[in-house]
């Protein structure tokens, strides 16, 4: 799946983004909500490229079809320093637009960062990430978060 970069300021939700992440300074493409991430990476304008551990795509669930280069692993998230490697064996530059998904949208927006600084463009974080963010009883996925909006995801 190769995109040509010239198609991206056709798609609203990418523009959107991108304007957002210049207006707030952000170091890398922009971030878009989870149903803005399938939409693109069902239409083939996108690969999600998951950044949780393998543990935690194992036991929690997983969108299919993505494309899975932890940032961290281990128990304690040990950041993975061969991750930029990993993500240009995997995709490559060619892949143009790159939506990062991670836990609650954290990691993935670090590793939106070095994906851009790695020289990838168009490198979105997927905010909410796949479970969400904890509510007020440190529980994930009861407010927001990939799960929460009902899109597609398996588990092993």
């Amino acid at each position: 799946m190769s995109i040509a970069a010239e198609a991206l300021s056709l798609h609203p939700a990418l523009e959107r983004a991108r304007a957002v992440a210049r207006d707030t300074g952000l170091s890398y493409a922009g971030s878009l909500p989870p149903a803005d991430a399938w939409a693109l990476f069902q239409a083939g304008e996108a690969v999600i490229v998951d950044v949780r551990s393998g543990e935690e795509r194992k036991f929690v669930g997983q969108v299919p079809g993505a494309v899975h280069v932890a940032w961290a692993s281990g128990t304690a998230l040990t950041r993975n320093p061969r991750f930029v490697r990993e993500l240009e064996a995997k995709v490559g530059h060619d892949q143009v637009v790159l939506l990062l998904l991670c836990r609650s949208g954290k990691r993935s927006a670090l590793a939106a960062e070095a994906a851009t600084k790695a020289g990838f463009a168009y490198a979105f974080n997927v905010l909410e990430g796949f479970e969400g963010d904890l509510d007020a009883n440190s529980h994930r996925g009861t407010a927001d978060g990939w799960r929460f909006r009902g899109l597609p995801w398996v588990q092993e």
